[in-house]
């Protein structure tokens, strides 16, 4: 039981459903995580369906927006690779079709110049004297990024780093 949570249960739907309201107003959300919070409210079975259906009805709710927003977001600010944002997307619960079209939202030309930039950042801080151990840590980093292999091995051509 969570100390000081005063509103962990709504019996009244048209509270939840303002409640609910608000809380996809202040951001974007996922289906998943706006019927994690109608649990958490105390929303089950039809009542939970109902809220769900009014939130998507009145555009409160868009898992398509959600997925584009998020996917931009994290590619833009945290300068994540499309794997990893699409990992992301699947912990929320997002559908593969929309994930798909979230990732193909990403700009290819933008895609690859923050994934040489990132390269070029890493490679000047790396004190790896051995070039073929700089070019498989600096593999490892970009991986750990989400970013594709082939895309990596491109991007270190590109910039001299090979």
């Amino acid at each position: 039981m969570k100390s000081g949570n005063t509103d962990s249960t709504i019996l009244d739907k048209k509270q939840a459903l303002a409640k609910a309201e608000h809380f996809c107003a202040y951001q974007e959300r996922s289906q998943k995580e706006v019927r994690y919070k109608l649990v958490e409210w105390g929303m089950r079975g039809d009542e939970l369906e109902e809220v769900l259906s009014e939130l998507i009805v009145n555009n409160f709710l868009n898992e398509e927006r959600f997925a584009k927003q998020y996917a931009s977001g994290k590619f833009g600010i945290k300068k994540w690779g499309r794997i990893k944002i699409k990992q992301g997307l699947k912990l929320k619960g997002v559908p593969d079709r929309i994930l798909q079209k979230a990732l193909y939202s990403l700009d290819d030309d933008d895609y690859m110049e923050t994934l040489q930039t990132l390269a070029l950042k890493k490679a000047g801080v790396m004190q790896e004297s051995n070039p073929i151990k700089k070019k498989m840590k600096l593999v490892a980093y970009l991986q750990g990024r989400g970013f594709e292999t082939d895309l990596i091995l491109l991007a270190l051509k590109a910039s001299n780093l090979n």
